[in-house]
């Protein structure tokens, strides 16, 4: 009976380019040679051939700054292809503190006051206002339970799924990711209904009632029980 051969490199072509699948159970250098060796047997390329972008999949094998470099080594080797990205399901004790930071949701309460900047890196849930030249800055959603009357900037960090949401939105700017709403006549259209920014999918930010976000943000469930 035939032994099957285990496979260390899996190579799909997509619309893309390739995608190279990586076992993360060999040893590193098993890899490096048989991920070589099937690049030199598979693709020979000519001069005028348009370059071919490739993506790297490592699963859950960490790899050291070291260890990419030679992967990529290896793929650079074949003049025709670049490694466009590097995927791995490890996150490094950075990345796993910066993904807690980005998704957790500060609560404070405190009143925003004129020239005051207040910035988190995930949602922020005020119980407070936010007084005219006052500033508020979140990497995801606001809510602020109290008068926003200063500038609120949600999604910061280019996040275009953030909301923002007051008790009384009197603002002198709203921002969501990079996209600016200077309207003031658009806010406090429904008397004391809570409302909110959102963008849409053309990437203009619309003002409407808080009950509107189950229809554009079914997912958005961070405060449940809450606002």
């Amino acid at each position: 009976m035939n032994k099957r051969i285990q496979q260390n490199v899996m190579i799909k072509g997509t619309k893309d380019g390739f995608m190279l699948h990586l076992d993360d159970s060999c040893s590193f250098s098993e890899l490096l040679k048989e991920l070589e060796a099937k690049l030199s047997a598979n693709y020979q390329f000519q001069e005028n051939d348009p370059s071919i972008s490739v993506k790297v999949h490592t699963g859950n094998r960490y790899l050291d700054d070291k260890q990419e470099e030679m992967i990529k080594e290896v793929i650079h080797k074949k003049k025709k292809l670049f490694v466009d990205e590097m995927i791995s399901n490890v996150l490094t004790k950075d990345e796993a503190n910066r993904w807690k930071d980005e998704n957790q949701v500060t609560t404070v309460t405190k009143v925003i006051r004129s020239g005051q900047v207040f910035e988190v890196p995930g949602d922020l849930l005020l119980i407070g206002d936010v007084n005219p030249d006052g500033t508020v800055r979140a990497g995801g959603s606001i809510y602020v339970m109290g008068q926003l009357r200063g500038i609120a900037h949600a999604g910061y960090k280019g996040n275009n799924e953030a909301i923002i949401a007051a008790s009384v939105m009197k603002p002198a700017q709203l921002r969501i990711a990079g996209q600016v709403n200077l309207s003031p006549d658009e806010y406090t259209k429904w008397g004391h209904d809570l409302e909110c920014a959102f963008m849409d999918e053309e990437e203009n930010i619309i003002i409407d009632k808080l009950q509107v976000l189950k229809k554009y943000r079914p997912n958005l469930n961070r405060l449940e029980g809450g606002l």
